[in-house]
Formats: C-alpha cells, sequence, structure tokens
C-alpha cells in the first residue's frame, strides 16, 4: 500500500473578481485578496494529493500562519507512513495531539489535509472520491448565488447579474433598518427564486424580532441562518420561538456532537455543512448523518473556495439530499480557482468524474505565487 512520504504548505493570496461582505466583517475584494493555504501530499509511488482551505479569522480563529504551522508541525509527523486511505486514523490521532476541547480542534488545517487525502486515494483506487464515499445520487449541482452585506441598490444589481442562479443567499448585518431594505430590494427581483438570509452571527434576539417584523410580508424567504453568537445555543432557541421562518446553524455546529446539542436544545431545523468546519469530507457526513436521523434538513455551503475545495464539496454534496440549492461561491466571487477541469453551465456544476477530487491544479502558478511562512 504507498505511503505518504512528504507534505508541503503553500500560502496563496487569492484574488476576488468583487468585494463580498459578511456580517462579520469583509471577506474579501478585489483590492484585498483572501488567504489560501494549498497543500500537496506525494506518495511514495509519487501520486499527489491536493488539498485546500481558506484562512478566514473573522468567521473562524486560525490564520494563514496558524493552519500553516499546524500542519508542518502538528500534522504532518502523524502523517507520514500513513496511507491516503488512513483517514480514520489521521484524525483519530490528530485529536489526540490536539485536542478538540469543547468542540473541533484546528478544523481548517486538518480539512487541508483531509482534502488531499482524499484526492491521493481516489487516485490510487483509480476512482472520484464520491465513489469512495458510497457514491453520487445526482451528476450535477445547482448553485445559490452569495449576495453581500450592501446598499439596495447594489443588492438588486448583483440580484439581476446572478439570475441563473437557482437561488439567492443575502447576507445581512445586525443592523435591522438597513437589513430589512436590503431584504426587501432582493424580494423584489428573485422573481419567485428562495432567498436565504444569512446573519453571520451579527444579531441579538431583540434586534431580529424588529428584523422579522420588517419582512413579514416579504415573499420567498426560506430561512435565517446563524442569526446570534455561536456560543448562545439559548438564544437561538429563542429566535426559533420567536418566529415562523426556519433557523439554521452555521458556526455554532462544527461537529456532528455540536449539532446533537443544538438538537436536543431545540435550537435549529436547518444544519449547514461545510467541510472547513468539520475537519474534513468524513467528519462532515457524519454531521450529515445526525442531521438526517433527527429529521433535520441540510443546506451546503463552503467558504469561498478555490478549485480543490469546490470539487471537494461538489463530491460529498452529491451524495445528500439538500434544502436548496449550494452556496458554493468561489466560481462567483474569485478571480481565478487554481485548477482546471470543472464544469459549471449556468449556475449549475457537474460533479467531477476524473479520478480524485477530479481536477488538474496549477501547480506552476501556485509555487510561484506562494509567500513564505516560517514554521517555528
Amino acid at each position: 500500500m504507498s505511503r505518504i512520504r512528504s507534505l508541503q504548505v503553500f500560502a496563496v493570496a487569492v484574488p476576488f473578481a468583487k468585494g463580498f461582505v459578511l456580517g462579520s466583517g469583509a471577506v474579501g475584494t478585489p483590492d484585498q485578496a483572501g488567504s489560501v493555504i494549498f497543500v500537496r501530499l506525494v506518495t511514495e509511488d509519487g501520486v499527489i494529493g491536493w488539498g485546500e482551505q481558506r484562512a478566514l479569522p473573522s468567521w473562524s480563529y486560525e490564520t494563514a500562519e496558524t493552519i500553516a504551522v499546524v500542519i508542518k508541525r502538528h500534522l504532518e509527523p502523524i502523517l507520514l507512513e500513513l496511507t491516503p486511505f488512513d483517514v480514520e486514523l489521521f484524525h483519530s490521532r490528530a485529536n489526540r495531539r490536539l485536542s478538540p476541547s469543547v468542540s473541533n480542534g484546528f478544523p481548517f488545517a486538518r480539512a487541508a489535509v483531509d482534502l488531499a487525502m482524499h484526492d491521493a486515494a481516489g487516485k490510487l483506487a483509480g476512482v472520484p472520491v464520491h465513489q469512495l464515499l458510497g457514491g453520487r445520487l445526482r451528476d450535477a449541482i445547482p448553485l445559490c448565488s452569495a449576495i453581500g452585506v450592501d446598499e439596495p441598490s447594489v443588492v438588486r444589481e448583483r440580484m439581476l447579474q446572478s439570475s441563473d442562479y437557482a437561488a439567492y443567499k443575502v447576507k445581512i448585518s445586525g443592523r435591522p433598518e438597513a437589513d430589512a431594505a436590503a431584504v426587501r430590494a432582493a424580494s423584489e427581483v428573485a422573481e419567485g427564486k428562495q432567498i436565504w438570509l444569512d446573519a453571520n452571527q451579527s444579531y441579538r434576539p431583540s434586534g431580529l424580532r424588529q428584523l422579522l417584523d420588517s419582512i413579514r410580508d416579504m415573499p420567498g424567504i426560506h430561512n435565517v441562518e446563524q442569526p446570534v453568537p455561536s456560543t448562545d445555543l439559548l438564544g437561538m432557541r429563542r429566535v426559533r420561538a420567536m418566529t415562523d421562518l426556519p433557523i439554521a446553524i452555521d458556526e455554532g455546529s462544527f461537529t456532528a456532537s455540536d449539532l446533537a446539542r443544538a438538537i436536543q436544545a431545540d435550537a435549529a431545523d436547518l444544519v449547514v455543512v461545510k467541510i472547513c468546519k468539520a475537519g474534513g469530507i468524513r467528519n462532515a457526513l457524519k454531521t450529515a448523518q445526525v442531521a438526517t436521523a433527527n429529521g433535520m434538513e441540510i443546506l451546503a455551503s463552503g467558504l469561498t473556495d478555490c478549485g480543490v475545495g469546490f470539487a471537494a464539496a461538489l463530491h460529498l454534496f452529491s451524495q445528500l439530499e439538500l434544502a436548496l440549492p449550494a452556496e458554493l461561491n468561489g466560481p462567483e466571487l474569485l478571480a481565478d480557482l487554481y485548477v482546471e477541469g470543472l464544469s459549471i453551465t449556468k449556475a449549475i456544476a457537474t460533479v467531477p468524474t476524473a479520478p480524485g477530487l477530479g481536477v488538474e491544479v496549477d501547480e506552476e502558478r501556485i509555487r510561484a505565487e506562494a509567500k513564505d511562512l516560517v514554521y517555528v
């Protein structure tokens, strides 16, 4: 069995094609690139696996520097001599070395390695990653457009530019009057398509009540995602009791255990599944399985991934039943994905079928644009 012999980490400043602002702050603009960590894994047979994760400390605590240091100093030593198929063993060892504490220990760093392992394993087996997971249910995945926090006129224009998309995720900022105006603008041009509101923890229950009262008559609103801080599970329950709109949990549920606690607390109707926060593909599947077993619907999302992360998400979500089109916004928001082999037509992404993640990584460009990082 082909064992892992080396691991390289590259930090790349990936440019955005357009600005994107969350309730917790800006993700990136054409003048403000986002930090992405790429991982290159090589086996003793020369098979290469690629992983990737975005560093977004305004969303979660990991920075580009901590992701790189954790991978090189803590994950690489336990990874070498394993095979790419030893995913569960890798995560078990990572849990012992980097205690998950109350939730998940350095999930973004682990997810980057996890993706590289899956990519290499699929290439060694000669099958796409979705077959390693049990097979896909669908060949293509409709996408949801991501509309950042902005003035109503800009929201309206972005919605019109995204008319091919099957649904819209509209970011809200924690300011009831401004958010109500933006949501009204979105509702007016949605043409019956579903609108998924995402607060990114920017509200308190009293403020959210004011917003909900303002948008009560607006058609097409499907749910409100993570309205209150991730640590406020009881606040999520209070919010859920004050509205008929479904409430989705995201930052408050990184792991399957987190979701189980949220379910016990009656804190959410839907869960947002992301590979990055789960720490990898299999852990994201565990969260989805807990949701399904408890009659909870699933929303698919990413964190403005480049092509490696986007492809991994397609493999994962191709085998899940989703409540809405997948909000995988890298192709929509980034200037480049650093891969070839993806097929997206009128906001419908085809699930890759080549071995591994099924994309060809632009290694030359990644090496040329990578910045130096110190692992001490």
